[in-house]
């Protein structure tokens, strides 16, 4: 029997590889909405970020999800993805 793959993708603040499990997906539709997607199967164009609230932080103050999905976050993406690691 051969092994499953264990899907891997790269945090875009800390550049560190993941299982996609353990990384949390903000995604810009193609409408051009910007969401947490809890799913982390929502169509769109996506970027993960580790769930670590330092790291969600830093990548607010850097703007680096503003940068991967090529347009402006809105500040209650921010508070679901914080409210997220709170209730886990």
């Amino acid at each position: 029997m051969t092994k499953k793959k264990i899907p891997m993708r790269k945090c875009v603040v800390t550049n560190e590889r993941f299982e996609k499990k353990q990384l949390l997906r903000v995604v810009k539709t193609p409408e051009g909405k910007v969401i947490f997607d809890k799913t982390g199967k929502a169509n769109g164009r996506g970027a993960y970020v580790s769930k670590s609230k330092a790291v969600i932080e830093k990548a607010k103050k850097t703007k680096i999800l503003a940068k991967h999905l090529e347009t402006d976050i809105p500040e209650s993406v921010y508070e679901n993805l914080l409210k997220w690691i709170e209730n886990e």
